[in-house]
């Protein structure tokens, strides 16, 4: 029995499975945000350690924005194993949701402890961190890529 197809056959890419959206894309790179900052240090050598201690000012911040990173770092390597590693590939949306919310509940107790930040950025990145939350929870065609039935179009 065949099933009408949800989506457009352009949402899907030669592989037959159904394209990421853009967005999550930024999403995912927003979540990586520590591991980008620490390539661009790397590379702008002199002005590197600068650089880490603008965005940085705190050790620790550093090393759980690090962490805190890894499952992004991890879903940009997933995506190009969606088919090879389906269980995993359905799981990992949760895995950056619950990566999401660590960083949420890691900043709100960062500002209720009194560390009001000098610039408006940590803010911003919070509120952006909030959203992609609620994206990554509410938008149906992203839940769709992670489903194994979207993973083949016949």
């Amino acid at each position: 029995m065949r099933v009408g197809l949800k989506y457009l056959p352009e949402e899907y890419d030669a592989k037959g499975q159904l394209r990421l959206p853009f967005l999550f894309w930024l999403i995912l790179l927003l979540q990586a945000r520590t591991w980008l900052l620490l390539v661009m240090a790397g590379a702008s050598r002199q002005q590197g350690n600068d650089l880490l201690a603008l965005f940085y000012p705190d050790r620790q911040s550093f090393w759980l924005g690090l962490a805190l990173g890894i499952p992004a770092a991890i879903g940009l390597l997933l995506t190009g194993y969606r088919q090879r590693w389906p269980r995993l590939w359905q799981s990992w949306r949760h895995v950056l949701s619950a990566s999401l919310l660590v960083s949420l509940l890691w900043q709100g107790s960062s500002l209720l402890q009194g560390a009001f930040p000098d610039s408006p950025l940590p803010l911003l990145l919070t509120l952006f961190d909030l959203l992609a939350l609620f994206w990554l929870q509410t938008q149906p065609r992203l839940r769709d890529c992670f489903l194994p039935e979207h993973q083949q179009v016949e």
